[in-house]
Order: C-alpha cells, then sequence, then structure tokens
C-alpha cells in the first residue's frame, strides 16, 4: 500500500490497521534480521538523509516562519548522522548473547540471554524537533531489528510531507511507513496494538498516549520534558554560568524540551545573573525580527499561550526584563523576545507548566539545600543543570536530586553523547534510547537455559527428604545462614 496522508476520518483506522498488519506480517516472515541487514537499512537512512537535507533544512524553516539551517544542521541532522554511525559501529556485539552464572541446582546448563527484535515500533513525533525527534527513535527501532510506523507532526507539515517522502523513496512500506494528518489520525495511532510505542512531548498528552497503550498493553517510551532546573553555586563565576545558559535557552527560542525552564540563583547574585544573562543573549541575538538566527515561535496558538503565561505573571506580581536589543515589534512574525522574570511566586502559570519558549523565571535562594528542597518538592524533570567546580558538591546533586539526565556546568548537551541512555523519570517520562540502551529499549532481552545430558535437577527432585535433596539444602542454607 502506499502511504497515503489519511484526512478521511472513516478512513483513517482502517488505513493504519492495514499497515500495521503489512508490517506485522513481514516480520513474521523475517523476524531476525542479520546485523549486515541492519546496517544496510541504516545505511539507506544515512544517505538519504543527505541527499533530503536541503529540502528538510527549507522545510523546518518554513513551518516555524523562520529557523536558521544551522540550527536544524547542529540540532537534527547530524545528532541523527552521528546516531546512525555509532549504532553501525557497534551492532555486532549489543546483538550476540550475554553469557550469566547458573545457580548450582543447574551446574552444567548454559545461561544466556538473547536479544531478539520486538517487532513493529510506533513513533508518534513532536514539533519542536520534527527530524531528529523521529529519526532518533527510527535509529534505534532498526538497529535492534524492528520495523517502524511514524506518524508526523501536524504543526510542522511541511517537514512531515518530506520527511514522508524521503522514507516512501528510502524504505519499503512493510519496514517503515510515514503518515501525517492531525489529531484524529494521531489519535487512532496510539491505539494501535504496536510491539513498543515512542511518544515524545507534553506531560498532559503523554497521559492520554500511555493510557491509549494501556488498551493493548503495549510497552511505551515516553519523553515528556517538565520543568528542568539550573542551579548556579555560589561559587560560580555568574557572567560564565550566564553565557552558557543563554546558549542553551537561545536554541529554538527555548522550545526545546530540556531547555533550562528556571534558574535558582545565589540571592545576592540575582541582580548580577539577570544583567549577565541580558547581555549574553544580546550578544548572540543583536537582532530579532530580521535575524535568521532567531527561531519564531511554532504556531499563533502557540505564541499567544506564551503571552498568556507572560500576562499573568505579570498579573500576579512578577517583574519583566524583555530581551530586545532593537525594541522591534515582530508585527507579521511569530518571534517573541527573550523575557527574564523575577519575584515569581508558585501560583504563576509559569512555574506549574513548562514553558517551552523564550520565557526564564529567575529565583533566589539562600542556601544549597534550599534549592536542592525547593528541586525535589517538585514533579521530577527531564534535565537538571548545576554550576559549581568544586566535585563533590555537583556529587552531592546527583546523589540528592532525581532527573531524567544532568549537565554539570553546562545545559543541554548529555542529549548529544550517543553514548549514554536518554529519559526521563516520573512526570517527565520513561523508558530511554539513544546508544546501547536504545537498542535494549527495543529489544526483549530474553533469558535462555540449555541443559545438556546431566540433569542435576533430577537428583533433587520429589519425593521430597531424599538424601540428595537433603544433602543439597544443607549446603545452601549453609552458604545462606544469617549474616553477623
Amino acid at each position: 500500500m502506499s502511504h497515503a496522508t489519511l484526512t478521511d476520518p472513516q478512513d483513517i483506522a482502517s488505513q493504519l490497521t492495514e499497515a500495521l498488519s503489512l508490517q506485522k506480517t513481514a516480520f513474521a516472515n523475517a523476524k531476525a534480521p542479520t546485523a549486515q541487514e541492519r546496517i544496510e537499512r541504516l545505511n539507506r537512512l544515512h544517505n538519504a538523509l543527505l541527499d533530503y537535507e536541503p529540502r528538510l533544512l527549507d522545510a523546518v524553516d518554513a513551518d516555524f516562519s523562520g529557523r536558521a539551517h544551522a540550527e536544524t544542521q547542529l540540532l537534527e541532522i547530524l545528532p541523527v548522522l552521528e546516531g546512525i554511525a555509532y549504532n553501525k559501529k557497534r551492532v555486532k556485539s549489543w546483538m550476540k548473547q550475554s553469557r550469566r552464572h547458573a545457580p548450582l541446582m543447574l551446574f552444567g546448563s548454559k545461561t544466556k540471554v538473547h536479544y531478539q527484535p520486538l517487532g513493529v515500533v510506533g513513533i508518534v513525533v513532536p514539533w519542536n524537533f520534527p527530524i531528529f525527534l523521529g529519526l532518533s527513535p527510527l535509529v534505534g527501532a532498526l538497529t535492534a531489528g524492528n520495523r517502524a510506523m511514524i506518524k508526523t507532526s501536524e504543526f510542522a507539515p511541511r517537514t512531515g510531507e518530506i520527511v514522508k517522502e524521503m522514507i516512501e523513496a528510502t524504505f519499503s512500506p512493510d519496514e517503515v511507513a510515514v503518515f501525517t494528518g492531525g489529531v484524529e489520525v494521531a489519535s487512532e495511532f496510539t491505539k494501535l496494538p504496536f510491539d513498543h510505542l515512542v511518544f515524545t512531548g507534553s506531560t498532559q498528552v503523554g497521559k492520554i498516549v500511555m493510557r491509549a497503550a494501556s488498551e493493548n498493553l503495549t510497552p511505551v517510551t515516553l519523553e515528556l520534558g517538565g520543568k528542568s532546573p539550573a542551579i548556579i553555586h555560589d561559587s560560580f563565576p555568574v557572567d560564565e554560568a550566564a553565557k552558557r545558559i543563554a546558549f542553551g535557552k537561545g536554541l529554538n527560542a527555548g522550545q526545546v524540551c530540556v531547555s533550562p525552564d528556571y534558574v535558582l540563583v545565589p540571592r545576592a547574585k540575582l541582580g548580577a545573573f539577570t544583567k549577565a544573562f541580558k547581555a549574553a543573549m544580546e550578544d548572540l541575538y543583536p537582532s530579532l525580527e530580521s535575524n535568521a538566527d532567531y527561531t519564531a515561535i511554532i504556531t499563533e496558538r502557540q505564541r499567544d499561550r506564551l503571552q498568556d503565561n507572560l500576562n499573568d505573571a505579570i498579573a500576579k506580581g512578577a517583574q519583566v526584563t524583555e530581551i530586545n536589543p532593537k525594541a522591534e515589534g515582530f508585527d507579521g512574525t511569530r518571534k517573541m523576545a527573550m523575557h527574564i522574570l523575577t519575584d515569581v511566586t508558585d501560583d504563576m502559570r509559569v512555574m506549574q507548566e513548562e514553558i517551552f519558549g523564550p520565557i526564564l523565571p529567575v529565583l533566589p535562594y539562600d542556601t544549597l539545600d534550599e534549592a536542592i528542597a525547593y528541586v525535589n518538592a517538585r514533579p521530577r524533570p527531564l534535565a537538571l543543570y548545576y554550576f559549581d567546580w568544586d566535585a563533590a558538591r555537583a556529587d552531592q546533586i546527583l546523589q540528592d536530586t532525581h532527573s531524567g539526565g544532568v549537565c554539570i556546568n553546562d545545559v543541554m548537551t548529555h542529549v548529544a553523547v550517543d553514548d549514554m541512555p536518554f529519559g526521563g523519570v516520573g512526570p517527565s517520562g520513561m523508558g530511554h534510547y539513544h546508544g546501547k540502551e536504545g537498542f535494549l529499549n527495543f529489544s526483549k532481552a530474553k533469558g535462555v537455559v540449555r541443559k545438556g545430558r546431566l540433569n542435576p535437577s533430577s537428583f533433587i527432585q520429589a519425593p521430597w527428604g531424599n538424601r540428595f535433596y537433603n544433602m543439597y539444602m544443607t549446603f545452601q542454607y549453609r552458604r545462606y545462614r544469617k549474616i553477623q
């Protein structure tokens, strides 16, 4: 079948079901692709991405009504290429059965873990990184030997169409299929009985997706974001922290799931940080309205949401510093200046919801323990950032807080490391992908016992109380007697 764009609600469920049936049948007929077959699929994706790169860059720029090609290359194209290269180099070793230790009652047996493809993986793509957050999970799924179906974001329609065209030209429908369309398609997509489902988006929608997947007992990987804090220790140079945070917060105009969502600053340095952050942003983006380096907000709806949250904070007493070097008005664009908020309180929406845009609350703290307690009193975030040259205090942060990932003296760069898992915890998500953890996430680790001609368990079987059983149990309980 063709990967048609779905528009007729009556046809959506049947077409998606047909596509899934096609892939499941193909998987049943070829359940265990060799390492070379997996590498060949990854090679095809690699070449396709390079061939379609110019069109993808233009599509993302058009969907955002302004996003620099350089930013898309840095944050979307290059990470997928690096992930492909990393996985290709290691897939053979990952596929090998791992030997495990057998208990005494299985003396003479061989015990191993066999890593088996799950089948068909469903991938729901968000709008903020419509290339990377669709193709990165695909890389993991293909490396593990699976087939995949992808639902692109309706809020990045041009990119979705190019991704669909690219995949159709690269893979057969029983290998990888891409579907565009609106929320009605996404709803039916998540109801399908996939062997695994990956969703990246908001916590609120993640709950709906997980509920739908539960009807089929479909395992899920959820990447949900949350309010990722940055903590600056009193000993760390505030100007340097501001520069590093500004780099991350400015990317995609803050529309990143691991973007710093708020900053905790020593009380005496609150003003210094605000001034330094403003200066750092102005160095990065000396103008905004016609500056191709500064990304616009994806839709009017998202821009209105951000403005409403900003107005809510102002109405409740927040102080605002707008970073708009040329005092531009952004008429006819969806661009929005970065705003620093101080005097924020917990009843403001900016402190209750993930901001996902160019707004940065800055909060004072008096002791490091107070800052840690503030973070721990809130839902566990996807990322946490800590600035401090002291390794012991950094270790304390790692020990005393929970988050999906951590950067020490930086923001967001942990996502770029293919040799580390990426994923949330609790409200910020579940499951991991990237690198080996991605391979494991999309595989079934199947324990296998292979017993030979010798059958030790025959000596300890019923009727209980026989001599060998008594000897065996006496020996074992001597080994596991109470520890003094």
